[in-house]
Formats: structure tokens, sequence, C-alpha cells
């Protein structure tokens, strides 16, 4: 038996469709069919705090309304909301300050000024730019003594950017920090606890969409940029498209991470796999073709 939808419900799915839509050719996430409940359920949200009853009168108002970039940053919040902690992958911290760090001031030793700029690219509420922010404060008297250190930080969510630059934490995003690192960068807040000055000094949150090539570009000189579990929401296309901007942005001999189960297999040959304990990360070759 085939059951036939009514013209309310295929003009409902057809609006649905389209909304998926319009957050692909923005955001470059895209919402397979089997998630369109999940899209239909943070659509309900909005459409509930915005007034409008019905998905057609909401994708007018993602795409007429006066204020429909306003709106689709309101949605792209809804849809973008991860989930982190501190120190997350112990073994590619571990990588960064066993031989990242040491391959990188190395190659950077003969220029009479050096700088390390770290990206965090999809920071969500701010725990791993802080982390690596820690791990940077760390070395600050050894191994990166007289040198000048930046993480930037950049996330769709407007919200996560909000929490983020706040810099207050609950005991579940903080399970992973030892209780000297807790004491050290943080203060008791009630129940939850404040990170101090000096850690969030050290990180500049921005705004970015990353399938935005005009502000993409200007990302420009960065030694190691992370990209933990947010390219697993793009399609094959658009991946490429992002990680070609990385790429681009990185400095030849700077590494990249990715979360634990992505991988560049089958988007991009150009950065190197490289094997680290308990880890694995990607290098940019220098301009003679050598990995460092």
């Amino acid at each position: 038996m085939h059951l036939i939808s009514s013209p309310m419900e295929s003009s409902a799915g057809s609006a649905l469709v389209r909304i998926r839509d319009l957050v692909y050719r923005v955001a470059g996430i895209f919402q397979p069919d089997n998630r369109l409940n999940f899209l239909q359920e943070r659509c309900s949200r909005r459409m509930k705090a915005v007034g409008v009853p019905s998905l057609r009168g909401y994708l007018e108002r993602l795409t007429a309304h006066p204020d429909r970039e306003l709106e689709l940053r309101q949605l792209l919040n809804e849809i973008t909301v991860g989930e982190t902690c501190f120190f997350r992958n112990q073994p590619q911290i571990e990588a960064v300050r066993r031989v990242v760090l040491p391959c990188l001031l190395e190659a950077k030793k003969i220029l009479p000024f050096r700088n390390l700029r770290i990206w965090s690219a999809g920071c969500s509420t701010g725990e791993e730019p802080y982390t690596l922010a820690i791990l940077l404060l760390e070395e600050s008297l050894g191994m990166l003594k007289n040198c000048k250190t930046e993480v930037i930080a950049t996330d769709l969510n407007d919200r996560s950017l909000a929490r983020a630059q706040a810099g207050v934490y609950g005991q579940y995003a903080l399970r992973n920090v030892s209780p000297a690192i807790l004491q050290k960068y943080f203060t008791p807040l009630g129940d939850q606890f404040q990170l101090c000055d000096e850690v969030k000094a050290k990180v500049t949150f921005r705004q970015l969409n990353l399938l935005d090539d005009s502000k993409m570009v200007f990302m420009k000189a960065i030694d190691v940029i992370f990209c933990c579990n947010v390219l697993i929401y793009f399609d094959g296309a658009s991946k490429r498209r992002v990680i070609q901007h990385f790429l681009n942005n990185v400095n030849p001999g700077g590494y990249f991470f990715l979360g634990y189960s992505e991988s560049l297999f089958g988007v991009n040959d150009d950065f190197r796999l490289v094997h680290f304990p308990g880890s694995t990360g990607y290098h940019k070759p220098t301009r003679n073709g050598l990995v460092k």
C-alpha cells in the first residue's frame, strides 16, 4: 500500500528540504534524509521563538524577512552545538608538546623574531583553545621562552563563542584536568570554575564560517591548526573546499589535527599523514618537499 501525503504535509516537507539546502549553501552543513527530524526539531525551536506557525512561514522568514540573516545565524546556533572538554585528546596534546613544538621552534631559530600561532577552528565553547593556551603557558619558561605565542579560536555559533569568552566551566568539562592545573589556572565559582585571565588573554575569539571564502583567505601564517569533529557535518565537496583553505593558510612545515575518527583519505593528498604515539596528525611539506 502506498501512502499519499496530504498537500499540507507535502508543503511542509518541501519547505524543510529547502531549509536544509539553504543551510548547506551558507555553512556547508548537510543534513541527510535520516537527520531531517533533527533539523525539523531545531527549526521548531526557532519557530516558537519568533512566533512562526509553519515551516513554510519559517522558510520565508529565512529568505525574505528583513532579519533573515540574523535568524539564519540563530538557526545555525541551534544546529551546531557541540560537546567538548578540556584536554579531550591527551595524545594529541602530548604530540604537540613533545614533537610539534620542538620541530617548529627548530625551523624558526634562524628568524630574528619567533612567533607561534595556533588556530582552533570550530572551537565550540572554548575548551580546546584554552587547553592549547594552558599548554603554551606551561612551556613559556622552557622551550617557548622568548617566543611570542597566540591561539586564534573561531566558530560559527555565536552562543558558543559567548560562553567561551566568559570562561566559566562545570566539573564535566574539566573532568580530564589534573588537580595541579585546576588549582593553577581556575578559581572556584559556586559549583563551577572561572578560568584565570592569564589563559583567557592568550586566546582571540572570532566568529567565522569555514565556507566563507572571503574571510578564510585572511587566516594566514598559522603554524598549527586544530579542526576536530567539525568536518563530520560536511559533505565531500565542502570538506575539500575547507581543507584547501587550511592547506593554504598553514605555514610550510606546519601541522594539522583532526578528531579521533576523522581522516583526509579521499579528501586531500597534499597534507602528509604523521604518526605520533597514540595519535595521528598531518604535516604540510616545506617548499623543498621535505617533511621535517
